[in-house]
């Protein structure tokens, strides 16, 4: 979340940043100013009465100490009426902080300068394109047609043991899925990464520390009995290991990379464009984690960008980059790139991986600091990346792919398949 000294020292430009992201409740911005106002006094008179309290306590053992017993007791009665009040300003504080953090954490990140306005996806910048469109024939099937036509991912199976969105995969798809998962875990450590395991349900505070919650809680499953909540994505419990966390200067960057499956509701998600694998309840993810000094965020921003590319290069896959507009970046990010590939079948973008920096927004709520060697704390940057995120690689490997001989596999992917064919 934004720092509240931020947004008091430098309203118009908050005002600026939300009016880009088409951010709809800007009243909110001097709502926080005020409220912030109030807690300040509240805090300074009960610093100053709690100073005067602790005299108060000095001064009565020194008056009975001196036989003044009289002017002891005199003093202890001004000072029970002091902590009445001081009890009074404590509870108003309390409220104050209360409403003070409900209000902040309604606000979403402010874009970085470089982001383009607009608030759809029609808006977003092409930065890059990579590759031409694969030449397929004419009668060339939609991944949901090949995946029956070989036996390799059942939806309907899943369907019937889970509900739509839960496909099971079989035989050489199963295969390909666990080949795709190592190879994109081997990449990742050989970049430098150093690979994690986590759980695959989170606490509320972890949904908080990363943004999914107050904000997603209708797009994330929740298991009511335990308050506990499926993930949505690596991201939160790999970046929620340092939570309530001070690094040293000279750790940084840090660098984690973590496989899991991830859940994801997607309400109100419905139509062709979302067939088969192209949006799903359940699906695996490599995802990439980075907390760095924040001299150096948006150079390592383009750095994990280049890192996913170089993924979609070795798959052979033409693919372009996005930098997303201001109203179509997720919540918590100052700036992100969209990387999509070419679905030469469905003559359409997927997108397969979203690189984000966080700046201190995430940092601000994991209470994530780095201590430099003056000693002083600040709050460090965030950034992630999916690297990659399974189900639309696989459609686009199953569609680009397809020969009379069958499906023809990367050759990066033949060691870790073990097949150069589906078919």
């Amino acid at each position: 979340m934004l720092q509240v000294n931020y947004i008091r020292e430098n309203r118009d430009k908050v005002l600026a940043g939300l009016n880009l992201r088409n951010f709809k409740q800007p009243e909110l911005v001097d709502e926080i100013i005020k409220t912030d106002e109030e807690r300040r006094q509240s805090q300074t008179s009960l610093d100053n009465l709690s100073a005067i309290a602790n005299s108060s306590a000095k001064q009565i053992g020194e008056l009975m100490r001196n036989g003044k017993k009289d002017e002891a007791e005199a003093l202890k009665a001004e000072t029970t009426a002091n902590k009445e009040q001081i009890k009074n300003l404590s509870d108003e504080l309390a409220v104050a902080e209360e409403k003070l953090h409900n209000l902040i954490v309604q606000l979403p990140n402010l874009p970085h300068h470089l982001v383009p306005a607009g608030s759809t996806a029609e808006e977003n910048e092409i930065v890059y394109t990579h590759g031409a469109a694969a030449e397929i024939s004419a009668n060339a099937l939609p991944h949901w047609e090949l995946t029956s036509k070989y036996d390799i991912i059942d939806f309907e199976l899943g369907t019937k043991i889970a509900g739509a969105g839960f496909p099971v995969y079989k035989g050489k798809g199963a295969r390909l899925q666990r080949a795709l998962i190592n190879f994109f875990l081997d990449q990742s450590t050989a970049a430098g990464y150093r690979e994690m395991q986590v759980p695959h349900l989170v606490n509320e505070a972890s949904g908080f520390g990363t943004g999914q919650l107050p904000d997603k809680e209708g797009q994330m499953y929740h298991v009511g009995v335990d308050n506990l909540y499926l993930i949505p994505t690596a991201e939160v419990p790999v970046t929620n290991l340092y939570r309530d966390v001070i690094l040293k200067e000279d750790e940084l960057p840090v660098k984690n990379t973590g496989y899991t499956p991830c859940f994801r509701r997607e309400a109100g998600s419905y139509g062709a464009h979302v067939r088969g694998l192209n949006r799903l309840h359940q699906f695996d993810k490599v995802e990439i984690v980075q907390i760095v000094h924040p001299d150096q965020s948006y150079e390592i921003l383009e750095q994990m960008s280049a890192y996913v590319q170089s993924l979609l290069q070795k798959l052979g896959l033409h693919y372009r980059v996005l930098r997303l507009c201001a109203g179509d970046m997720g919540f918590t990010a100052a700036m992100t790139y969209d990387m999509e590939v070419w679905s030469a079948a469905q003559q359409r973008w997927l997108e397969v991986s979203s690189v984000s920096n966080f700046e201190t927004y995430q940092s601000n709520r994991l209470k994530l600091r780095f201590k430099g060697a003056t000693g002083k704390t600040q709050l460090a940057h965030t950034l992630n990346g999916s690297a990659l995120a399974l189900p639309r690689i696989v459609a686009a490997i199953l569609e680009n792919n397809q020969t009379d001989k069958g499906i023809k596999i990367p050759e990066v992917l033949v060691p870790y398949t073990g097949f150069e064919y589906i078919d």
